[in-house]
């Protein structure tokens, strides 16, 4: 076996010359030194680059890395570690081996030597400027209250006022007031950065401490750091560096030393400033700010607001108004009360309604003492008027999240899904847009309000008064049991769990252990347990015995490496939440859970599909997108389930993708969202129905089928292509594709070959918008026509369809690329609106001139390059870049907005002339009215001007010199 395996070896060395051979051979020793020091070299350049970077995005704050020193350091770790995996190799190399050894170890030192010629120049700098000083908060209309915001924007402007403490009675409006300064401040750019953080009841200083490193961008600095000390050392350092700034703590219940959280003392000399609201005058003195109150609305101020929530067309109704005006009076002025019971009464004309809704409202105040009191039933008025029950449940569920959660919407609607309050439909299509309907009921009526979150378009919360109020209904409700982020280390005791519990939030704590006998025996009603965000381990096979009932069961992002067998004697379960959990790789049997619909396995290690998972009929949801390679699911384990209709998993095999995506059409099966995979990629959970292909090992010419109703397509190195069609099928039948993405992908030489579609009636790619293509070193063309691959002629004409709805292209390093779109190809792209052509070393013209065989004029003719609907030309780091047209060429896009030249654009020394949609088309000192030219300072004096002086005069006042 030994002589064997060793004349191999010999054999695959003998292909290249012999000489080499035996200088491998013999020479092994001192290729195994050099690999050695280069691998040292690159190491040590790699630590020093990451001490340099460490240490240039701490001072001055706000730069993040570079991309490229990203990509660089990126490329090294994984270098090293096949550095790694060589040397092991080598190792255990037998003497007959010492030639293929001494090769292999000779490629890795050259890879590794290129690598090392390609480090970034520290002399340059390895940062660049980082977000915004701030992100704009959503508002809603002040009324009434535009002298206590002056008040506050004056003492902001005053040097001598540091610390300003805004407060007043919930509701009042105080939040809603510095929202509007937060907003001014970023607009005005007196200081370098405007944080805000929102504190709330369950004050917690290391979630403080995460709140404002975060809105700093530099959280990953506190991440790795436990000692509250030294967290407020590194934080107090990052608000130093962040130069002037105000800092905004809304929501503040009690007052704390600033110290502790590491909070710089603001003041006159460091020109910072710290603004809390609060509802407590007593707070605002101990922290020593400038006190500032906001008082409730003047009666007319009052009706002000609630007539421009509920419409100025009540007016014209005399029977309505003289109730409305009592109505008002009964909101107790405040501007939250009045927001929602105006909300409640929106477009209500009949005068019996709002009679019988006044003497509720008043019955109701007149049995509480207390403005608080009176808030409270005037919230309650509003959720009353809901009346449907189940939208009531909705609402009532939101209140299981922690205070100031930012609930994301999608999410909120799989839970009513989830619970049943939303009714059984045919697909779950009918109940997300009936969640969507109860969702605008509730936005409408004022008891939700979008968030504060960076997502905040896709996230409500409810205001902590509402909440307040919705928690008041479930205290009386011994149906809930509601303790959601309140940093509890163990599970409540025994006598909190209530026999008629039916709904129980532990969500967001820091409950690290489950004993065995700490549930009652008298949990027969439980049906929904939310323990997800806890940091336990582990479950006690006895934690289920007691609940028969149980439908909903979330422990996502908790430490769990198991689950007990007794998971499967809950024949009740209809949703089963697991993601992140990532210490999880196995799963009891599931066929026994005959009723679940829902299982959500997302981001952790399960390393097999779940025994039984294919006799769960009743499924409709399953996400397998796992952290780890090894699970690889099979047609045969999805095929049996009838009525899934979200569906997120990996396939290794061709095969058995192409047998799964037949099924579905066969059968019609209505997937509303799906994320198919084929080999090892990057999984992405989103909304759209996409298919990613990464690497697939022995592929034999197996064309991959495409689901029709596909809308994004993702291909990652799958190195067996030249064009999509020779590894593609029903590419033409691909109408709802709007995305495509291809990236490192080696021996691709264009997106389209006609050759594989002869039909004049098969156009692909006809409703695609999104075309990115990254590390393509081959790729030369878009479309190519039939002469065989590796020809560099391109085709005169395109498919009349072809990317005939494109807006967006994006090329970065595509080495082999010299024009990346030819004139013969703009009539298909008269939709584009967006060019980004990042690191293509080859690249000599944007938009290339018409080739001989269709000019009709000399070669001094105008050419005009028509994109009418052009917006932005985004070009960094093009060394060969010669044009963005040829020369004799004009653009004709009057909708351009942004020209944007980066670094590397040395080539590169004329803006094309512009001529307007509209008139002779002779170029003249025109430029489209909304243009703006950005590049840095050298780049623009660099320009010439010599074919039209003029010109230039029309564009320096549009260009602006672009920081890096």
């Amino acid at each position: 076996m030994v002589c064997v395996e060793s004349f191999c070896g010999i054999a695959r060395c003998l292909g290249p010359p012999v000489c080499n051979y035996f200088k491998y051979h013999r020479k092994l020793n001192d290729y195994v030194r050099n690999f050695k020091r280069i691998r040292d070299e690159l190491n040590c350049k790699m630590e020093d680059i990451e001490l340099q970077l460490k240490a240039e995005l701490r001072r001055p704050l706000g730069k993040i890395a570079k991309k490229g020193v990203e990509n660089w350091l990126k490329d090294v770790k994984e270098m090293i570690s096949e550095a790694q995996v060589v040397e092991n190799k080598v190792s255990n190399g037998r003497y007959l081996c010492r030639a293929c050894n001494g090769k292999l170890v000779d490629e890795k030192t050259r890879e590794m030597k290129e690598l090392l010629d390609k480090a970034p120049n520290a002399s340059e700098g390895l940062v660049v400027d980082g977000p915004s000083r701030g992100l704009l908060l959503p508002t809603s209309e002040l009324v009434g209250q535009e002298a206590v915001r002056n008040k506050i924007w004056t003492c902001l402007m005053q040097e001598e006022v540091s610390k300003i403490g805004v407060w007043g009675m919930g509701g009042v409006g105080k939040t809603a007031i510095m929202k509007h300064i937060h907003n001014e401040l970023l607009e005005e750019q007196r200081f370098e950065r405007v944080i805000w953080v929102t504190i709330s009841k369950e004050f917690n200083v290391m979630k403080v401490q995460d709140d404002i490193a975060s809105a700093l961008g530099l959280k990953e600095y506190l991440d790795k750091e436990e000692d509250k000390l030294r967290r407020a050392a590194i934080l107090s350092e990052m608000l130093k560096r962040a130069g002037k700034h105000v800092l905004i703590l809304d929501d503040v219940w009690y007052e704390f030393p600033l110290e502790e959280v590491g909070i710089p003392e603001p003041s006159g000399s460091n020109g910072c400033k710290l603004v809390l609201t609060t509802r407590s005058k007593l707070v605002c003195e101990r922290m020593g700010s400038m006190v500032l109150k906001v008082k409730r609305l003047s009666e007319k101020e009052a009706l002000t607001l609630f007539l421009n929530i509920v419409g100025r067309n009540i007016v014209q109704s005399p029977t309505i108004m003289p109730t409305l005006k009592l109505v008002v009076k009964e909101c107790a002025a405040l501007p939250l009360t009045i927001v929602v019971v105006a909300g409640t009464m929106k477009g209500e004309d009949d005068p019996h309604i709002w009679k019988t809704a006044h003497e509720d409202l008043k019955e109701r105040i007149g049995k509480v003492e207390g403005v608080e009191a009176k808030v409270t039933e005037c919230l309650k008025f509003s959720f009353d008027h809901l009346k449907d029950g189940k939208v009531k449940d909705c609402f009532l569920y939101c209140a299981l999240y922690p205070e100031d959660f930012g609930i994301s919407k999608d999410e909120l609607i799989e839970c009513w899904i989830d619970e049943g309050f939303i009714n059984e439909m045919d697909t779950r299509q009918e109940m997300e847009d009936k969640g969507l309907n109860i969702l605008k009921k509730l936005e409408d009526n004022c008891l939700l309000e979008n968030s504060t979150t960076k997502s905040s378009s896709h996230c409500v919360k409810m205001h902590d008064a509402v909440r307040d109020m919705a928690l008041s209904i479930t205290r009386m409700n011994p149906r809930y049991m509601i303790q959601a982020g309140l940093r509890l280390d163990k599970l409540p005791e025994k006598e909190q769990w209530s026999p008629d519990i039916e709904k129980v939030s532990l969500m967001c704590n820091f409950i690290s252990e489950i004993p065995i006998d700490v549930m009652p025996t008298k949990c027969q009603l439980l049906k929904t347990l939310l323990l997800q965000h806890n940091p336990f381990k582990k479950i006690p096979y006895s934690f289920f015995a007691n609940m028969p009932c149980l439908r909903v069961l979330n422990l996502s992002f908790t430490n769990i490496k198991s689950l007990p067998n007794s998971i499967s004697e809950l024949k009740n379960l209809t949703t089963l939440l697991l993601r992140g959990c990532a210490g999880l790789r196995d799963l009891p049997c599931l066929s026994m859970l005959q009723e679940l619909k829902k299982l959500d396995l997302c981001w952790t290690s399960i390393e097999e599909v779940p025994e039984g998972m294919d006799m769960l009929i009743k499924l409709r949801y399953i996400d397998l997108g796992v952290d780890n390679e090894k699970i690889s699911l099979k047609a045969e384990e999805v095929v049996p389930l009838e009525k899934l209709e979200w569906f997120n998993g990996r396939f290794k095999e061709i095969n058995e993708l192409n047998k799964f995506i037949s099924s579905m059409q066969q059968s019609k099966k209505n997937l509303i969202k799906y994320h198919l995979q084929l080999g090892i990629a990057d999984l992405y959970v989103g909304r759209d129905k996409r298919l990613t292909i990464g690497k697939v090992h022995n592929w034999e010419g197996e064309l991959i089928m495409l689901p029709i109703d596909i809308q994004q397509l993702h291909i990652s190195d799958f190195h067996y292509m030249r064009s999509l069609g020779d590894s593609i099928s029903c590419l033409t039948n691909a109408v709802d594709l709007t995305t495509c993405s291809i990236q490192y992908c080696d021996r691709i030489e264009c997106v389209v070959s006609l050759s594989s579609f002869t039909s004049s009636s098969t156009h692909p790619f006809q409703s695609l918008e999104v075309l990115v293509l990254d590390a393509l070193p081959k790729l030369s063309a878009l479309i190519i026509k039939d002469e065989g691959f590796g020809s560099t002629t391109t085709s005169t004409l395109a498919p009349c369809a072809t990317f005939s709805h494109l807006k967006e292209i994006t090329l970065i390093a595509c080495s082999s690329m010299k024009t990346v779109l030819p004139h013969w190809l703009l009539p298909n792209l008269q939709n584009l609106e967006k060019i980004s052509v990042y690191h293509c070393d080859e690249v000599e013209e944007i938009l290339g001139a018409p080739t001989s065989e269709v000019k009709e004029k000399g070669s001094d003719a105008l050419i005009k390059f028509h994109l009418p609907k052009l917006r932005k030309l985004r070009l960094y780091h093009l060394f060969e870049l010669k044009s963005i047209c040829s020369k004799n060429g004009v653009m004709v896009c009057d909708s351009l907005q942004l020209i944007e030249v980066d670094n590397g654009c040395y080539e590169l020394k004329r803006i094309p002339p512009f001529v307007p949609l509209v008139g002779d088309g002779q170029p003249y000192a025109y430029a489209p009215p909304s243009l703006t030219i950005s590049s840095n300072t050298e780049w623009w004096e660099s320009l010439e001007w010599d074919d039209h002086p003029n010109f230039k005069n029309v564009l320096q006042p549009l260009w602006k010199h672009r920081k890096h």
